[in-house]
């Protein structure tokens, strides 16, 4: 076992502790079990983190296993896209990737045996018959008028229901335990139904799929998985996962242990709605930034090693809560505080004349790519006589709080000089267009000899030398923080989730790679799209350089 002092403790870890203590296991093998109908999410990671790193910490295995018992609703697409999150999360699986069709053969043989025992039966009550025998909390079900069927008519039947004999929705096979049991799942649950739908896996081989409850725990058993976690929602599944091991013959039983997933302020973590949002184009796809897929996030300029510090942050407990967004933010924005490189970025440009700098001159002035971190070199950036602050950082008039440019007013220019406005010029609707100025020569790294100090330090680009580029703001997707909650949850979309600005940048951001986090000096963090080009560059902004939007609330 993995050594333990800066592992944090959970009650999964305790009881693998204790399993290995015991000796009831000699090693630990975990699985991640997706269904491959849509782009895993930030809810999924959590789960990631969970399984492999129990496997890592306690040098066990860990499989990665695809829940594709649903053909109609699953595509290779999202088998792609998961296996990709998952390697750029930092794992990786042991052995070959696992389908649970893979066992379709012997839980055809598992429901085989369940049948010849008298403990599975063909119904053919139409599902809103079923639904009304099934009964509700506080009333127990009915027997189906099926349920007694003879184990050799029911064999039959079975394997008419797999030569592709009956109609989608005419029969089912469903487990014989207990009508009148308190918790819903074990009221004869239905184990197989017929679909003629092609299998991204098995083709047309199959018109009979198992169904999850059937599948999942069999599965754990065939790879002979020794702590199969899952969310809370399936704690009374526990009693059908084990039913199901009872009462057939295999080898191996696997235990189950729930902990309570993952509810992130104002995002939707429901696969539906997810799909939802997608469908009706409320956003621009499964990796929109705006989304809390793992795909959306590092789109948005979300690092591995952010996300899985999250999901170490927030821990494993048995007790259901909201987290919020604000920790996720926290995550990224201390790792790029740490590892992203500075460069400067306009987004509200005007335009800057420095009147006594020469006209034609272009100097490259040198700035370090991180305050703190030497190893990370340096950059040469073009300063000329005309370039771009921030519309914000300039006023007429301003009180002793505001520490950028003033009229008649000094201010250091980072990495360059101090400059002085002394005029400005207005448009035809009454608008600054230019400020004029005049730098101190004497400035570049170092104050003025007479003492004279700057009120503050603005951020800035050369107006000839800069590249233009669409920067994208992206906020928060929901305006309310439990959108779930909400009647109509589309309806609770913010309409300003997105705000695009034509900016400038420096020229040493035109080579950064995608996804690469940059803090744009004094605006916050940004990663380069994957949809840039030579002639179009585009930015997400991945987080503020602090908190803001909590204290506007």
């Amino acid at each position: 076992m993995a050594e333990t002092e800066n592992r944090p403790t959970n009650f999964i870890r305790q009881i693998i502790d204790k399993d290995l203590a015991s000796g009831l296991h000699k090693s630990v093998h975990t699985r991640f079990p997706p269904e491959p109908n849509g782009y895993l999410h930030i809810g999924h990671a959590k789960s990631i983190c969970l399984n492999f790193g129990l496997a890592q910490d306690y040098q066990g295995q860990c499989n990665l296993r695809f829940d594709d018992t649903n053909p109609e609703k699953e595509d290779i697409d999202y088998v792609n896209s998961i296996k990709n999150d998952v390697k750029w999360l930092g794992f990786n699986w042991d052995g070959e990737i696992c389908y649970s069709s893979n066992y379709f053969d012997q839980l055809f043989d598992f429901a085989v045996e369940l049948i010849s025992k008298g403990l599975a039966y063909v119904d053919f009550s139409a599902q809103e018959q079923m639904r009304e025998m099934r009964g509700t909390l506080k009333t127990p079900g009915q027997n189906s008028p099926y349920r007694d069927t003879s184990a050799e008519e029911n064999l039959n039947l079975f394997n008419k229901m797999k030569n592709g004999e009956f109609k989608e929705g005419e029969c089912c096979l469903r487990a014989k335990i207990d009508m009148a049991s308190p918790f819903m799942c074990m009221r004869d649950p239905v184990l197989y139904r017929v679909k003629f739908a092609h299998h991204h896996q098995t083709g047309d081989k199959w018109c009979i799929y198992p169904m999850y409850d059937f599948t999942h725990c069999i599965s754990d058993a065939l790879e002979g998985i020794t702590h199969s976690l899952c969310t809370l929602e399936f704690q009374d599944n526990r009693r059908l996962y084990d039913w199901v091991l009872d009462n057939i013959t295999i080898d191996c039983q696997p235990r189950q242990y729930e902990f309570s997933r993952l509810n992130l302020e104002y995002t939707v973590l429901s696969k539906r709605k997810l799909i939802q949002l997608v469908t009706e184009n409320h956003v621009e796809g499964w990796d929109d930034p705006r989304m809390p897929t793992v795909a959306g996030l590092r789109r948005r300029g979300y690092t591995p090693a952010s996300i899985r510090e999250f999901c170490k942050r927030i821990g494993v407990t048995k007790m259901d809560n909201m987290v919020e967004m604000g920790m996720l933010e926290a995550c990224i924005r201390d790792d790029l505080n740490e590892n992203a490189a500075r460069a400067m970025a306009v987004l509200d440009p005007v335009k800057i004349v420095i009147e006594n700098y020469p006209e034609d001159k272009v100097e490259m002035l040198t700035a370090p790519n991180h305050p703190n971190d030497e190893s990370m070199g340096s950059r040469e950036i073009p300063f000329t006589r005309e370039i771009y602050i921030e519309r914000e950082d300039f006023r007429e008039e301003a009180n002793k709080k505001f520490k950028r440019l003033v009229l008649n007013k000094e201010v250091r220019l980072r990495n360059a000089y101090y400059v002085k406005a002394v005029r400005i010029e207005r448009d035809d609707q009454g608008d600054i267009q230019t400020i004029y100025c005049e730098y101190d020569p004497d400035t570049l790294g170092k104050d003025p000899a007479d003492g004279r100090k700057a009120k503050g330090v603005i951020h800035w680009v050369s107006a000839t030398e800069s590249v233009p580029a669409e920067i994208r703001l992206y906020d928060r997707l929901f305006q309310v923080a439990n959108p779930a909650a909400e009647d109509d949850f589309v309806a609770a979309i913010n309409p300003e989730s997105l705000e695009i600005k034509q900016g400038f940048i420096e020229p040493s951001l035109v080579s950064l790679a995608e996804n690469t986090g940059v803090q744009f000096e004094r605006t916050g963090y940004f990663c380069k799209d994957k949809l840039s080009s030579d002639g179009n560059l585009i930015f997400n902004r991945t987080v503020g350089l602090r908190d803001t939007w909590s204290d506007n609330q």
